[in-house]
């Protein structure tokens, strides 16, 4: 741990110093960061030739966020898609953020290309365009032709962005540990665990073949679809730093004016890219998490194509379940079976008042029963939601938030083809399909044989467990072993006072016997000055150096 502190010193003390001039002193004095930065950085706090505290404090939070780099920014794209862990101004400051940055030079795209194939470019490509087709903080896409013909193209994973990221990752575990306490009083619980997630997508996000296999997951399901395409990845020539993608040409989903210069009804195409985004959330349990418009192509003969399959979310089949019985408890009007599915589909979901809870949801259900079809917008249900998932502090699957964001991202692409599109229209079957597909026999036979296969394996491991913990007990060999959290301030608080105890008594009683000494009869042979016993001269000698170390502590004590 003090190897990792040091050796990200240079980059903490440079977040520390962001953070103080974006006017977060607080985050900095309240905890031990406040050793990193010299009191005169403190006092500058201009952005833009602004006085900081003329901005809101969400807009400083994400001005600090933009000037820390692209793993921070990630880290914050990600908990834009977490009502549930932070309030909706910093969500919607968060969501402003741009990871797009210029491309890097393509002689080094081309040198890495060669390096993960082991050979010349020109033994694999015919074609290879010098101009990326675009650039993100992970890496940039080129066009290119295979040496049989196919048009592909290539994403290129940037020059040592691994590395950096490992780098702003440990700096991230670093920066956590050392403000745990001040970010657990603003209300986030559960930072380092926030940390742990985002790294894990971190890493999985820098393996393109993790990528390749999503696309290879998403063709085999819908190999019988004729109106939805998955482009092909190669993966004999794709490794964890570039990845071969068969390039598919087409205009975005919101082109309107091409849709109909190609004779295809924008209404359609609409209507069936919903029913494919439902088909993925409620049939499969796995869709693709990021559906903007340059994601979702359309070729001329109506043919819809998804690519960039870096963002892909899952959801079990108990969860799709609890999701879809959400949607049907507010279609009928039940705030209380959207309570009950709401707490089937937390991970955890301590509800103190279920009586408020039930209360908040039928006041949701009365707000929008109440709407015509053309003024119910997935936008509001979503932000609702997401304020009353935050306020009762649910833990819900990460992929639920993911879900509402692509379903908002699709009403307003729908919206924009289509006047009268209404996103509740196509889930409701969606979701009564669900529920009778959990109450199906097939699922219900289901069920029963997993909860039979569980209670047998607990009979059969019953009598070995009772006998292990027997013998225990009748060899005294039985621990019982109790962690508590949250007593590490106090801990640190008691160890300072024993100290500063132990240094007193020590003080008094050197004290003591300085003064005793002065009663003592001495040989010839003591020395003495100012007519004083040399051995009483060292007392008070001790104890003022004593005395010293008690008052530098309680010096440096005020000044924390």
């Amino acid at each position: 741990m003090f190897k990792n502190t040091i050796s990200n010193l240079g980059r903490i003390r440079q977040v520390v110093e962001v953070l103080v001039r974006y006017g977060f002193e607080d985050v900095v004095t309240n905890t031990t960061l406040r050793r990193l930065v010299p009191q005169k950085r403190r006092l500058s706090w201009q952005h833009a030739e602004r006085p900081v505290f003329e901005t809101t404090r969400w807009e400083r939070i994400r001005m600090v966020i933009e000037e820390l780099g692209p793993t921070f920014i990630k880290l914050a794209q990600a908990l834009s898609n977490r009502p549930d862990l932070l309030p909706e101004p910093l969500i919607d400051e968060f969501q402003k953020l741009q990871s797009d940055v210029p491309p890097f030079d393509v002689q080094m795209a081309k040198q890495i290309i060669e390096q993960e194939l082991g050979r010349p470019i020109s033994e694999v490509f015919t074609e290879f365009d010098d101009v990326p087709l675009g650039s993100a903080s992970i890496g940039q896409v080129h066009r290119a032709r295979l040496l049989t013909g196919e048009a592909v193209v290539i994403k290129v994973q940037r020059p040592d962005v691994q590395e950096k990221v490992r780098t702003d990752l440990n700096l991230l575990h670093e920066l956590v540990r050392l403000t745990a306490g001040f970010l657990r009083n603003q209300g986030l619980s559960n930072p380092q665990d926030i940390v742990d997630a985002f790294e894990r997508s971190m890493m999985k996000e820098l393996d393109y073949t993790s990528e390749a296999r999503s696309m290879e997951q998403f063709r085999k399901l819908y190999e019988s679809y004729t109106t939805f395409y998955i482009p092909k990845p190669y993966r004999e020539f794709s490794t964890a730093k570039i990845l071969i993608i068969e390039f598919v040409s087409g205009c975005k989903i919101s082109d309107k004016q091409q849709l109909l210069a190609w004779g295809l009804s924008p209404e359609k195409v609409a209507e069936t890219g919903m029913d494919i985004y439902l088909t993925q959330i409620f049939e499969f349990g796995i869709f693709h998490a990021d559906p903007h418009p340059g994601n979702v192509l359309v070729r001329p003969d109506g043919t819809l194509v998804l690519i960039d399959f870096g963002m892909v979310g899952k959801l079990t089949k108990q969860q799709k379940y609890a999701f879809a019985g959400v949607f049907i408890g507010m279609a009928r009007q039940d705030a209380r079976s959207m309570a009950l599915n709401f707490r089937r589909l937390a991970l955890t979901a301590d509800i103190p008042d279920m009586r408020a809870f039930e209360a908040d949801l039928t006041d949701l259900i009365e707000d929008f029963t109440m709407l015509d079809v053309k003024e119910m917008s997935m936008s509001d249900l979503a932000d609702r939601l997401q304020i009353i998932i935050y306020d009762y502090k649910l833990q819900v699957p990460g992929a639920v938030f993911l879900i509402l964001r692509a379903l908002v991202i699709l009403e307003g692409i729908g919206k924009v083809l289509h006047p009268s599109f209404n996103t509740f229209e196509f889930v409701r079957p969606y979701g009564a399909r669900i529920i009778a597909e959990q109450y199906s026999t097939e699922n219900i036979l289901s069920e029963a044989q997993y909860t039979g296969t569980q209670l047998l394996a607990l009979i059969q491991t019953l009598p070995t467990d009772i006998r292990q913990i027997m013998r225990k007990i009748s060899r005294g060999d039985l621990r019982v072993r109790v962690e508590l959290s949250g007593y590490q301030l106090l801990m640190r608080k008691a160890d300072q006072l024993v100290s500063r105890t132990i240094i007193a008594l020590l003080a008094v009683a050197f004290l003591l016997f300085s003064g005793l000494s002065l009663l003592g009869h001495y040989t010839a042979d003591m020395p003495y000055y100012r007519g004083m016993p040399v051995i009483t001269w060292w007392g008070f000698s001790i104890t003022s150096f004593l005395l010293l170390v008690l008052l530098i502590l309680g010096t440096r004590k005020r000044k924390e």
